[in-house]
Protein backbone atom coordinates (compact mmCIF):
# COMPACT_ATOMS: atom_id res chain seq x y z
CA UNK A 1 0.00 0.00 0.00
CA UNK A 2 1.82 3.12 -1.20
CA UNK A 3 -0.47 5.84 0.14
CA UNK A 4 -0.61 4.63 3.76
CA UNK A 5 0.55 7.43 6.08
CA UNK A 6 2.56 5.06 8.32
CA UNK A 7 4.20 3.41 5.29
CA UNK A 8 5.17 6.87 4.08
CA UNK A 9 6.60 7.76 7.50
CA UNK A 10 8.55 4.47 7.56
CA UNK A 11 9.98 5.28 4.10
CA UNK A 12 10.98 8.79 5.25
CA UNK A 13 8.55 10.55 2.92
CA UNK A 14 6.74 12.24 5.83
CA UNK A 15 8.63 13.78 8.74
CA UNK A 16 8.12 12.27 12.17
CA UNK A 17 9.80 12.69 15.53
CA UNK A 18 11.58 9.33 15.41
CA UNK A 19 12.75 7.98 18.76
CA UNK A 20 14.10 4.58 17.68
CA UNK A 21 14.39 2.31 14.68
CA UNK A 22 15.18 -1.29 13.87
CA UNK A 23 15.44 -3.20 10.60
CA UNK A 24 11.73 -4.14 10.69
CA UNK A 25 10.15 -1.28 12.69
CA UNK A 26 10.08 2.44 13.39
CA UNK A 27 9.05 4.24 16.59
CA UNK A 28 7.98 7.89 16.64
CA UNK A 29 6.09 10.33 18.85
CA UNK A 30 2.30 10.51 18.49
CA UNK A 31 1.09 13.89 17.22
CA UNK A 32 -1.86 13.81 19.64
CA UNK A 33 -0.40 12.25 22.80
CA UNK A 34 -2.72 10.70 25.37
CA UNK A 35 -0.01 10.43 28.05
CA UNK A 36 3.22 12.28 28.88
CA UNK A 37 5.02 9.61 26.82
CA UNK A 38 3.12 8.42 23.76
CA UNK A 39 5.16 6.66 21.09
CA UNK A 40 3.81 4.77 18.09
CA UNK A 41 5.71 1.71 16.92
CA UNK A 42 4.96 0.44 13.40
CA UNK A 43 6.29 -2.36 11.23
CA UNK A 44 8.07 -0.95 8.18
CA UNK A 45 6.15 -3.22 5.85
CA UNK A 46 2.43 -2.73 5.54
CA UNK A 47 0.31 -4.92 7.80
CA UNK A 48 -3.25 -3.70 8.33
CA UNK A 49 -3.67 -4.82 11.96
CA UNK A 50 -3.33 -7.81 14.29
CA UNK A 51 -6.04 -9.68 12.35
CA UNK A 52 -3.91 -9.40 9.21
CA UNK A 53 -0.89 -11.09 10.81
CA UNK A 54 -0.29 -14.47 9.19
CA UNK A 55 1.15 -17.53 10.93
CA UNK A 56 4.53 -16.70 9.39
CA UNK A 57 4.40 -13.26 11.07
CA UNK A 58 4.94 -14.72 14.55
CA UNK A 59 8.56 -13.56 14.37
CA UNK A 60 7.50 -10.02 13.44
CA UNK A 61 5.06 -9.90 16.36
CA UNK A 62 7.87 -10.90 18.74
CA UNK A 63 10.21 -8.31 17.24
CA UNK A 64 7.58 -5.59 17.69
CA UNK A 65 6.96 -6.49 21.34
CA UNK A 66 10.69 -6.59 22.07
CA UNK A 67 11.01 -3.20 20.40
CA UNK A 68 8.24 -1.85 22.66
CA UNK A 69 10.23 -3.00 25.68
CA UNK A 70 13.40 -1.33 24.37
CA UNK A 71 11.61 1.94 23.54
CA UNK A 72 9.94 2.01 26.98
CA UNK A 73 13.33 1.53 28.66
CA UNK A 74 14.92 4.27 26.53
CA UNK A 75 12.02 6.59 27.41
CA UNK A 76 12.59 6.00 31.13
CA UNK A 77 9.31 4.21 31.77
CA UNK A 78 10.74 1.98 34.51
CA UNK A 79 7.65 2.52 36.72
CA UNK A 80 5.42 0.93 34.09
CA UNK A 81 3.78 1.56 30.75
CA UNK A 82 0.96 0.35 28.56
CA UNK A 83 1.12 -1.17 25.08
CA UNK A 84 -2.10 -0.87 23.07
CA UNK A 85 -3.10 -1.82 19.56
CA UNK A 86 -6.54 -1.28 18.08
CA UNK A 87 -8.19 -3.55 15.52
CA UNK A 88 -10.91 -2.29 13.21
CA UNK A 89 -13.21 0.68 13.42
CA UNK A 90 -15.12 -0.58 16.48
CA UNK A 91 -11.79 -1.24 18.19
CA UNK A 92 -10.75 2.38 17.65
CA UNK A 93 -8.28 1.85 14.80
CA UNK A 94 -7.94 5.15 12.93
CA UNK A 95 -5.01 4.28 10.63
CA UNK A 96 -5.16 0.99 8.69
CA UNK A 97 -1.56 0.03 9.46
CA UNK A 98 -0.62 -2.05 12.49
CA UNK A 99 0.71 0.24 15.18
CA UNK A 100 1.41 -0.20 18.86
CA UNK A 101 0.91 2.70 21.24
CA UNK A 102 3.51 2.85 24.02
CA UNK A 103 1.98 5.00 26.76
CA UNK A 104 3.58 6.01 30.03
CA UNK A 105 4.74 8.74 32.32
CA UNK A 106 1.59 8.63 34.44
CA UNK A 107 -0.53 6.05 36.25
CA UNK A 108 -2.84 4.27 33.82
CA UNK A 109 -6.47 3.72 34.77
CA UNK A 110 -8.62 0.68 34.08
CA UNK A 111 -10.75 0.10 32.19
CA UNK A 112 -9.41 2.12 29.28
CA UNK A 113 -11.87 4.22 27.23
Amino acid sequence: MTDCVFCRIARGEIDARVVAEGPEWLAFRDLQPKAPTHVLLVPKRHVTNVDALADEDVGLAGVLLAACRAVAAAEGLEDGYRVVTNVGEDGGQSVSHLHLHILGGRRMGWPPG
